[in-house]
């Protein structure tokens, strides 16, 4: 599988993606199955921003934590967001809500390109 999403497009798509986690759920009515994916989605995205802002990466503001621990984290909860629906409850666009972000997360901590050379 091609690994194309560096560090640094990583970390271009983390603010858009913190603020989306806050944001939607006003949008579209999220938490009509359930009332924690509402919540679930806006905690998500406060603490993917400060995991932003303290993250070791060109638009880390302290850069204090490992980027390898950043993508761990973000794979943590796109597993838990895919889970969600199952665990938790959720049914209808609460589901979809979670399966498609968890699964779209999964994906791009997937097609993560290491920094470092391997040798051939």
């Amino acid at each position: 599988m091609p690994r194309f999403i560096t560090k640094q497009i990583h970390a271009y798509l983390d603010y858009p993606v913190a603020f989306g986690l806050i944001i939607m759920p006003f949008l579209p009515g999220l938490g009509s199955s359930n009332e924690l994916a509402f919540g679930l989605s806006v905690a998500t995205g406060v603490a993917a921003l400060i995991l932003s802002l303290l993250t070791d990466h060109q638009l880390g503001v302290m850069r204090v934590l490992p980027y390898s621990l950043h993508l761990a984290v973000d794979g943590i909860v796109g597993a838990v967001f895919v889970l969600a629906p199952f665990v938790l409850g959720f049914l209808g666009l609460d589901a979809a809500y979670y399966s498609d972000i968890g699964a779209t997360v999964l994906v791009v901590v997937g097609l993560h390109k290491s920094d470092t050379a391997v040798p051939a």
